[in-house]
């Protein structure tokens, strides 16, 4: 049997005996193959999909070192702990640790001894630290959140842009990039920098089903919060917040009202902070009210919502945001409140940022898009996964589908922004086209020419801010591509095409921006269906118990230990001796020799 056919044969052993699981989940799999075959890749997975499975699968099969390059330390020394409570050799090298750590760890590493090694973009782009590593067998590189690389890589954290220089210090050596939100843009961002294009693409799917999607416009956001944050007493939510002063006094407001939540922001004490993290990890009902300095690598599975109380920056930011919700895979909801003065500060934001013209644009188009989502008359479920490419039906679990808007007739406006666009040769942005229907008299129309076109001045007596809404509704409807790439310009699809010729309609919702929207019908939030009897739900808390006590001994988050699918399987099988507990979904051999005794007590009691 060769080298490869072996490492194949492995990876179902390791699978097993290791992680404890019996098959590979949708599109890990593939993925895993191509490593093995020394190929690079691109992987594009949901949240809760098991990316991380997909490297370290083949960074145990594989006889060498394995370079794991994360953005946060928590996050790297939560993977850590969970490698090494599975029997796995891990090390983390990183700022955190005292000196005489991370020298013990190399020490670990370079002898042969330690096979995965976690460090952030500053910590490995150093030139001794990549020299002493070109001189040991690195066999797999992995970066994980890598759409860090094109959202931080310019300004942020430079060293992020450096780690494309990995192909030519390593050209033998397959890269992996991973991460759960990524537009087209930013994928090719990613595959040209990373390894030249030359590697394999794999994008799962952006669709998380089981989370209630909704926007609500803003009236009095406190109170429109409160109401919200009732519907799921007794339950975990994140709610993220602008700025650090916003964070403080939405968490005294859910205080005063009886609701247990934390602020959670950069500018607190570090040692606060991390109490507060702490304790949201692992404890029941906490509400963490946070800026986006909170969440990545937070693997709490049992977050029952995610709110927004302003607009994020763009798409890709509040898929990452709202997918913290729901992680185990039963019904969340993700709510955003959004008004016309967060587009004003989100437009600040962007121009204020440390980087170039072209970036900006691309900014300024992506966060057109989540606009667009906003305002969309359609299914949100359907808007936001065509963002991605992924085209899907009405979901039937969104506020549009529950709850449809009162629509107008957009045909006769419709057909005036189209027929301008087409007369100007798909060239101009929406100002220039709305300057153009409302008959402005500036030098950029009179330079074209196009106060003679005959949509000139067709439109004055809609405002602009109305005439901007439209736009992106058409947008959002797929009636006109945004060109997020290049300059913002707006171009005519066959869907608009066919709305230009009357052969489509189109709806639009009426100036979204202005007043409070209608208050929407009270559904009661769905409750988690975990399939258990009252019996097993008792068993279900007793074992929970157990493993946020064993957390706290060992300092780790409670689902290193076990995540709640294992401990639901635990509940429902009720194994009687450690043959039976390996069955369990999720045991790993080394996990069942630390916690097998100690669980099965529990069960026999």
């Amino acid at each position: 049997m060769d080298s490869l056919s072996e490492f194949h044969q492995d990876k179902y052993r390791i699978l097993k005996e290791t992680f404890g699981f019996d098959e590979f989940r949708p599109g890990q799999e593939p993925i895993v193959d191509a490593l093995l075959n020394g190929e690079s890749i691109l992987a594009v997975m949901p949240t809760g999909a098991g990316k991380s499975l997909c490297f370290q699968i083949p960074a145990m099969v594989m006889q060498g070192l394995t370079i794991v390059v994360s953005p946060l330390v928590a996050l790297m020394q939560d993977q850590v702990s969970a490698l090494r409570l599975a029997g796995v050799a891990a090390e983390t090298i990183n700022s955190s640790k005292e000196r005489y750590e991370n020298v013990d760890a190399w020490r670990r590493i370079s002898a042969g001894e330690s096979k995965i090694l976690y460090m952030a973009p500053e910590r490995l782009m150093t030139e001794r630290m990549l020299s002493a590593l070109c001189k040991l067998p690195v066999k797999l590189i992995a970066v994980d959140e890598a759409h860090c690389i094109a959202q931080w890589g310019p300004s942020f954290r430079p060293e992020y842009e450096g780690l494309s220089q990995l192909k030519e210090i390593f050209p033998n050596v397959p890269l992996a990039a991973l991460t759960a939100t990524a537009d087209e843009s930013t994928r090719n961002e990613i595959e040209t920098k990373l390894f030249g294009g030359q590697g394999q693409s794999f994008v799962s799917g952006f669709d998380r089903p089981n989370i209630h999607l909704s926007v609500e416009m803003k009236s009095s956001v406190k109170q429109q919060l409160l109401r919200f944050v009732d519907r799921h007493a007794g339950e975990s939510g994140i709610i993220y917040c602008l700025s650090r002063a916003k964070t403080e006094s939405m968490a005294k407001v859910l205080v005063e009202n009886g609701i247990r939540a934390l602020p959670y922001h950069a500018g607190m004490d570090k040692r606060e902070r991390d109490n507060n993290q702490d304790i949201f990890m692992t404890e029941k009902a906490v509400v963490m009210v946070a800026t986006i300095a909170f969440g990545m690598g937070i693997d709490k599975p049992d977050v029952r919502f995610v709110a927004h109380t302003d607009l994020p920056g763009s798409m890709e930011a509040y898929y990452q945001e709202f997918g913290r919700a729901g992680r185990d895979g039963k019904p969340a909801r993700a709510k955003m409140f959004y008004g016309l003065d967060d587009i004003r500060m989100r437009r600040v934001f962007i121009e204020q940022e440390n980087s170039s013209d072209e970036r900006k644009r691309r900014e300024h188009m992506r966060l057109n898009s989540l606009i667009g989502y906003c305002e969309s008359p359609q299914c949100r479920r359907s808007v936001l996964l065509a963002y991605f490419a992924e085209a899907t039906e009405p979901c039937g679990n969104c506020d549009v589908c529950l709850d449809p808007v009162d629509l107008l007739d957009g045909a006769e406006v419709g057909q005036a922004i189209l027929s301008t666009i087409q007369q100007t040769n798909e060239m101009f942005g929406a100002a220039h086209i709305i300057d153009i229907l409302c008959g402005a008299k500036n030098e950029k129309i009179r330079k074209f020419n196009h106060d003679e076109l005959s949509t000139f001045g067709t439109g004055t007596e809609i405002k602009k801010e109305q005439w901007r809404s439209i736009i992106r509704q058409l947008v959002a409807g797929t009636y006109l591509n945004l060109d997020i790439q290049g300059y913002g310009g707006l171009s005519l699809t066959d869907k608009g095409d066919r709305l230009l010729k009357g052969e489509e309609i189109f709806q639009y919702r009426n100036d979204t921006t202005q007043g409070a929207a209608k208050q929407r019908k009270k559904t009661k939030a769905p409750r988690p269906d975990i399939n258990l009897t009252a019996e097993d739900e008792t068993l279900l808390d007793s074992l929970k118990q157990l493993r946020l006590t064993l957390a706290k001994e060992k300092g780790v988050p409670a689902y290193v230990i076990f995540p709640d699918r294992t401990l639901e399987d635990m509940s429902a099988r009720r194994p009687q001796n450690l043959e039976e507990f390996a069955e369990v979904h999720g045991v790993g051999e080394s996990k069942l020799e630390k916690f097998g005794e100690v669980f099965l007590e529990v069960i026999t009691r």
